[in-house]
């Protein structure tokens, strides 16, 4: 890419494309064309065609998709795999129809196998049956990695597919309804840790920046104690308590976002599709080669569990009160650590460690509510 490039970022509100284009400025790069959902709805297919045909983008960065948690991915089955497989057709389609150079794909973690050999290589994919509670968005996801491979395989275009870990960071999603579990985590014990205090100024300020089911600073002291109940913190013997969902027994592979932005950056700078063929797993059938599996995860190859993660949280927002976990609740896939030897091999390594990184998170998420 060149620093005069234009750069088209898919979702550059959200966590990973918020990021992506911080680092791309930070590099020297200006060139962008962004629009917001209520600008550009990525699902409206004819939308999308118009915006392409004005724009011509040379490079497209494809981070917008919709996400959540174990509960949001359950429960809106539909919506998760209907809007996803929207986004990225539409998208990738009109990348292809319109010359663009070079375009990256962001899918996830959860395409591989719920019972997947770990840490999760490449050549996992399609291995076997995908966790229940996300196979709606894993399936899109997949799809999404295919479409790259296939455009890429019929029409010589130069796509790019990787597959994030778990991330957290700068603009990520404290929803505790949609959330992923460290955001989920650091407000939950922000807020116990406030009530533990009886610091309702700090619980109110919380509230006011975003509502849980419509209960803001505005309801009374009652109504927010029985919303907080209802997201498993409360007083038990006059002693604050937060329960978590699941065993705390599964383990996952946590990377910063903005080391995801660095590593996506690296590969549009420096990695082609034809690279990515030589890595793959070719295999002859019948006198012809079978090029597969030319995705490329982006984690940092360590795994925690989610109890260490909470007490982790939980000291470096220095809660004091009790943690009990639900194992009533669904863990999702037991254990999921991405195995980054290919990213490594090209050249790449991850740079903020967990502990650092929940650090800054909290630290983000405090001032981000002060700025208000």
């Amino acid at each position: 890419m060149d620093k005069n490039s234009k750069i088209y970022i898919a979702g550059h509100k959200g966590l990973v494309g918020s990021a992506i284009l911080n680092t791309l400025r930070l590099k020297g790069y200006t060139n962008f064309v962004v629009r917001s959902h209520v600008e550009l709805d990525l699902t409206d297919q004819k939308a999308v065609a118009d915006f392409f045909e004005a724009e011509k983008p040379d490079y497209v960065f494809l981070a917008a998709a919709k996400v959540g948690g174990i509960a949001a991915n359950n429960k809106l089955r539909g919506a998760f795999i209907y809007e996803n497989l929207m986004i990225q057709n539409n998208v990738i389609h009109q990348s292809y129809l319109n010359g663009v150079k070079k375009l990256l794909f962001l899918g996830s973690s959860c395409i591989y196998p719920k019972n997947c050999t770990q840490p999760m290589k490449e050549t996992y994919l399609l291995k076997g049956p995908l966790e229940y509670t996300n196979e709606p968005y894993a399936i899109a996801k997949i799809a999404g990695v295919k479409m790259c491979e296939s455009y890429n395989l019929q029409y010589g275009t130069n796509f790019i597919a990787v597959q994030p870990t778990n991330l957290y960071g700068p603009n990520d999603n404290f929803d505790l309804e949609k959330s992923h579990v460290i955001p989920a985590l650091i407000r939950k014990m922000h807020l116990a840790k406030a009530l533990e205090q009886n610091d309702w100024k700090t619980i109110k300020k919380d509230l006011n920046k975003l509502t849980i089911e419509n209960v803001s600073d505005k309801n009374s002291t009652n109504e927010i104690l029985k919303i907080l109940k209802k997201f498993g913190i409360q007083i038990e013997n006059d002693k604050v308590a937060v329960e978590i969902w699941g065993s705390g027994k599964a383990i996952r592979d946590f990377l910063w976002s903005e080391d995801m932005a660095k590593a996506c950056v690296f590969l549009m700078e420096t990695v082609n599709f034809k690279d990515l063929i030589s890595m793959s797993d070719e295999v002859a059938s019948n006198g012809v080669n079978e090029i597969r599996n030319t995705h490329v995860n982006i984690g940092t190859a360590k795994g925690i569990s989610i109890m260490e993660l909470t007490n982790l949280i939980k000291r470096t927002v220095k809660f004091n009160g009790s943690i009990s976990f639900n194992d009533a609740k669904p863990d999702g896939t037991m254990k999921k650590v991405s195995d980054s030897s290919k990213l490594h091999n090209l050249g790449w390594k991850h740079a903020i460690e967990l502990e650092e990184g929940i650090e800054k998170m909290y630290d983000w998420y405090t001032n981000n509510l002060d700025s208000q």
